[in-house]
């Protein structure tokens, strides 16, 4: 009933919130669910549960460089109350450690904020459960620097699971049944497994091949979504993108008094624009802004070979009864994404990219079903887009090649109609 209740709220606050993960300690829901992926997806030999971090800072978080280079982001003291653990991170870093808190204890809003959901909250109000907390946060990033080096081996998720309270003793049925492994963020390559480049080529072959790829400098296409457990019913998309690297998403909500949800990547700068939160715009800074790029630029495939360094294929896996390989790769600040290749079609049908936060990485997941040619090239019309506070179900019913894009559909988004309460 616990867990069952929390799922009904993170669909109503994935609406409400899109991409904000609550405003202080611990905002929206549960963890999204997700497709399950067999456990001999893991090679406990060559696998690699470590977090390379530096070890400055809560929990070994620094700044990331891009964003010191740009406009200095906002900090999260700087817009929110009563920050007292959790400072010097970027506003969207923040958010997405809310998003950890909240997926590791099965938490929503409430249980950590009095009034929250309603007209009378106070985000910055101290109760026990935020005390709490901030206690935790302190104990982990004390064990990680003086056992781990720094390194983020032990997290919130380490021990709750989903749970407020963790497990203490193993059940027999556990012990005695099969193994239920979650993967493991960071990988080693797992020996005997073909080489990246002969997974990463036979899925442009699949899609299209380079050199028809290449040829693909923009696209538009329209569709509906369906937010996480359907709350709100069925809302019109466009999705824009630009090669090498801009891309937009709008949702218009079926909804008038909710009117739009934006993210935009325009090449440097993102943005997310989301009625009914408590920022209601932002600008991405930290993690998030890495993770946005590489959305945009594996919107064209001809160029996925380089967009991440250090690739290594790691043990098969199973997605949904389909054999999979799986290749990871390591971008700027921490970015990690793990991709899933149809073993049998070469096509991609998941990938999951993890950005830092203080307290774990934040898990960013991407489906992708329902291939069809569009011009030679073959481009998924079912995808799936799931993250710490919800999930969005796109289903395309047309995509255009190489349309004349406005700039304008790239630039910062204006406020959302509906302001936050």
């Amino acid at each position: 009933m616990r867990i069952g209740s929390k799922r009904i709220m993170l669909g109503v606050a994935g609406l409400a919130a899109v991409s904000l993960i609550g405003a202080a300690l611990a905002a929206t829901g549960t963890k999204s669910p997700r497709s399950p992926i067999s456990s001999n997806q893991l090679n406990p030999k060559t696998a690699r549960p470590d977090v390379i971090l530096p070890a400055s800072g809560i929990g070994g978080f620094a700044l990331p460089a891009q964003a010191a280079a740009q406009v200095k982001p906002q900090m999260a003291e700087e817009v929110f109350k009563n920050i007292q653990v959790l400072k010097g991170i970027p506003v969207d870093d923040f958010m997405g450690t809310m998003g950890v808190m909240s997926a590791a204890l099965g938490y929503c809003c409430s249980e950590c904020h009095t009034g929250a959901g309603t007209d009378t909250v106070k985000w910055e109000a101290d109760t026990q459960n935020k005390v709490t907390a901030r206690k935790m946060v302190t104990m982990v990033t004390t064990i990680n620097r003086d056992n781990f080096a720094g390194r983020q081996v032990v997290t919130c998720w380490t021990c709750h699971r989903g749970r407020d309270v963790p497990v203490v003793t193993p059940t027999l049925d556990t012990v005695y049944g099969n193994a239920n492994l979650d993967p493991y963020d960071v990988f080693t390559a797992s020996p005997g497994s073909p080489s990246p480049d002969t997974i990463l080529d036979k899925y442009i072959q699949a899609v299209g091949g380079a050199q028809r790829l290449a040829s693909i400098t923009s696209y538009a296409a329209k569709g509906t979504s369906i937010v996480f457990a359907g709350f709100g019913g069925s809302d019109q998309v466009e999705i824009y993108a630009k090669a090498p690297d801009q891309r937009a998403t709008y949702i218009h909500f079926s909804d008038p008094a909710l009117g739009n949800s934006t993210r935009v990547f325009d090449g440097t700068a993102g943005w997310i624009a989301t009625p009914l939160t408590v920022l209601g715009r932002y600008a991405l800074s930290g993690g998030e802004l890495d993770g946005a790029k590489l959305d945009a630029q594996i919107a064209f495939p001809a160029q996925l070979k380089t967009l991440l360094t250090r690739w290594r294929v790691g043990a098969p896996a199973t997605i949904e009864d389909r054999d999979v390989d799986v290749v990871q790769g390591a971008g700027p600040r921490g970015l990690i994404a793990t991709f899933y290749f149809d073993r049998q079609s070469g096509l991609l049908v998941r990938m999951v990219r993890y950005s830092n936060s203080p307290i774990g990485r934040v898990p960013t997941q991407v489906d992708y079903a329902d291939y069809r040619d569009v011009g030679g090239i073959k481009m998924p019309f079912k995808w799936t887009f799931s993250w710490l506070d919800g999930r969005d179900a796109f289903e395309l019913s047309d995509v255009q090649l190489n349309v004349p894009i406005d700039a304008a559909k790239f630039a910062q988004p204006p406020p959302p109609s509906a302001p936050a309460k």
